[in-house]
Formats: C-alpha cells, structure tokens, sequence
C-alpha cells in the first residue's frame, strides 16, 4: 500500500495504523499472530496499534481465546473521528481567541523580552520547564499539583538548589496521592527548598526570577495547552498570588528546633506537619507506609499530649508551644 492513499492521518491515526486496519477489514476477525504472518510487523507493536485504533473505535476485540479482533464498519467510525476533528479545532479556534484577548490586552506596552508563546503538546511543556529552571538566577516559585506531564522526581532542581537558585513550592495535597512523592519531597527539602502544603492550589505554574512564567491553560488531563508569559503585568500579577497563597500555606517541615520540653521523635514531628497541612489520613499513611489504624491510633496520642480534640486545636496548640 502506497503512502498516497493512506488517508486517515486528517483524523489523528497514524499511517501504520491506517495500514493495520486495512488489513483487519479486508477478512474475517483474525489475532495478533495473522496479523503478525500478513504483515511482517512485531506481535508488540501491532498490539499497541490495535489498542489505538479501539481508542478511535475502528476495530473491536472479541470474546474467547485466542484474542481476535474485528474492523468496525469505517463509515460509522470515521464519521465519529472527524466529528472528534471538527470539536479539537473548535477547541483551537477558542484557544487563540483567549490568547488574542491576552495579546491585544498587552497592546502596545509591550517591551522587548514581553510577550505570550501558546505550547500545544505536554513534551513541550516538559521541555519548557527545564528550560525555566536552567535559565532561572535567583528563585523559582511553583504552584505543584496534578495531572504532570514529567517522570516523577526533578534531579535538575538538585543541581540548582546546590548553585544557590531559591526554591519556593506550594503543594496541593493531592500531590502526595501519588506513592512515594512524600519522600521524594522530603529530599528535597533537605537539600534546601522551601516547601509547603495548602488545602486549594487553584492552578498548576512556576515563575523564574519574577519575570517567566509557565502555566497549562487547562488542568484536564492529558495537558495540551499552556503557555510562557515574559515580563508582563500578567507575571506580576502571577507573583502576587503566589505571595498571597504562600502566606496561607502550611509549612511541610517543622521549621524550628527541637526544645527541652517537646517530647516528639521525627517521626510524630512529620505526623504532626502532615496532619496539620491538610492530607487525608489515608493519604498520610501510604506516604509513611503505616496503616491507616497505626496512623490513627499515633495522631491520637498526640493530640492528647498537645490537649487538642482536633486538628486545628492541635495545630494552633502546636504553634504556641512552638513545635512547629
């Protein structure tokens, strides 16, 4: 099959995918192996293709053993992709009507270095924020919550930390949902950034030196939108709720040392600061590894050795005998 009468792509299917549907809809139902023998192709890469073109409703897998999969009549499941087409360019269009809005609202005050670049793609998010960190000087204040687009963990914020680049995070707790974020943080905070947890994280973003800013226009995962803004009255802005939230926070770690008179070990201290930042009991457990009944049983002794029924009675008994 020529390259020229491979059509699909207009829809977002790939021209190998485009090859193997073909193929399914030109017999019977048949499995990866028939497949494999027609076409030449690996038994791991055809699976990945099939389990595409199920995605786009082109072809069906049956019941029984071995797996054998189905083409889906095309008029019926093209008319739905390009249905599918029509709302993602709609999506586009109301996209650069947001960011015309943006642009004309900078006007003619814009000065050399402002302006507001759209990303389309979460690879070139993730490459942008490496790209913000290793340009960044001073500091670099975030906004962290999901969906990420990046594996998890930033080695390159190590490096920075150790060339003396201010880091300053303010985590929404679903982020320590994720199994072993907590730790991961905690690294981090030993090597010296600023971290703390608050209940409502409206947005995702991080600013370098008050000047870059880099946000996802939409939390939906997966993010395809976001933009860079340099410069502008709209970083100034983006500084100052961060400010403002930063404020409200709770810090993550114990900032001060342990007195005389403070009976908690580490590990009651790091219950105490997890407790008071919002997380979910449940959440707090995975992240120490304990159950959620040890993990109850532990906060319960310690609000009575801090005389609290509740969390904010403990929080605010914390704070005057300065534990925290």
């Amino acid at each position: 099959m020529e390259n020229d009468e491979l059509v699909f792509g207009a829809v977002g299917v790939a021209p190998f995918d485009e090859r193997v549907y073909r193929t399914v809809l030109a017999g019977p139902p048949v499995t990866v192996r028939d497949l494999a023998e027609r076409t030449g192709s690996g038994a791991e890469r055809l699976q990945s293709a099939l389990a595409r073109l199920r995605g786009h409703g082109l072809v069906s897998r049956l019941s029984g053993r071995p797996t054998r999969w189905a083409a889906v009549s095309p008029t019926a499941a093209l008319a739905a992709l390009v249905r599918n087409a029509h709302a993602d360019l709609g999506r586009v269009t109301e996209t650069a009507a947001e960011l015309e809005a943006v642009y004309r609202a900078l006007g003619e005050t814009a000065r050399p270095g402002e302006g507001v670049e759209l990303l389309t793609s979460a690879d070139e998010l993730g490459r942008w924020f490496a790209r913000l960190q290793q340009e960044a000087t001073e500091e670099i204040m975030s906004l962290d919550r999901p969906p990420y687009v990046l594996a998890h963990g930033n080695p390159l914020q190590h490096t920075l930390l150790g060339r003396g680049v201010r880091y300053r995070t303010i985590y929404a707790p679903e982020s320590f949902e994720i199994p072993g974020n907590l730790d991961v943080v905690s690294g981090l905070s030993q090597a010296g950034e600023e971290a703390r947890v608050l209940a409502d994280v409206p947005l995702k973003m991080s600013v370098a030196d008050r000047r870059i800013a880099l946000l996802p226009l939409h939390l939906d995962p997966p993010i395809t939108r976001s933009v860079v803004i340099r410069g502008t009255t709209l970083v100034d802005a983006l500084v100052t709720l961060f400010e403002g939230l930063w404020t409200q926070a709770v810090p993550l770690t114990a900032a001060g040392s342990e007195s005389a008179d403070d009976p908690l070990d580490t590990e009651d201290r790091r219950i105490l600061n997890l407790l008071l930042s919002g997380l979910k009991d449940e959440t707090i457990a995975r992240q120490l590894g304990i159950s959620t009944r040890s993990l109850r049983r532990r906060m319960r002794v310690l609000l009575d050795e801090l005389g609290a029924e509740n969390r904010f009675q403990a929080g605010v008994q914390a704070v005057r005998r300065g534990w925290v």
